[in-house]
């Protein structure tokens, strides 16, 4: 009997914290566009001009990116960790763009190593 309390407990909490990722990544998918760049390193003005130009982000359901960061990513990937607090973005060639996150009905944030991305709904 112990181990069904146990093991009925570890499905609840498993199961709780699914759905706090999931829940995140609902309010993920959609269409973005980056509205402010704040470097932690040195980005020149050109650069940064580009990211807010060209900056956009398409997150869908099934867990795939489209859009533009420092450069075009097309049929990329994306995870949500933590209870949705680091997204980890990857390029059609798998290149990893870790980020910490906070991300509400219409503003995520994504803060990195170089940079701060202010992102709203398009």
């Amino acid at each position: 009997m112990k181990k069904l309390k146990l093991f009925s407990y570890s499905f609840l909490v498993i199961a709780m914290l699914m759905m706090a990722c999931h829940e995140k990544r609902n309010e993920l998918v959609d269409s973005w566009k980056i509205t402010a760049v704040e470097a932690k390193t040195t980005l020149s003005d050109s650069v940064k001009n580009e990211i807010l130009t060209k900056g956009t982000l398409t997150f869908t359901k099934d867990g795939h990116v489209n859009g533009f960061l420092e450069s075009e990513i097309n049929d990329g990937t994306y995870a949500l960790t933590k209870k949705g607090k680091n997204l980890v973005i990857k390029d059609e060639t798998g290149t990893p763009y870790p980020f910490e996150s906070d991300i509400s009905d219409d503003e995520v944030i994504l803060v990195s190593d170089k940079m701060k991305l202010t992102l709203t709904k398009k």
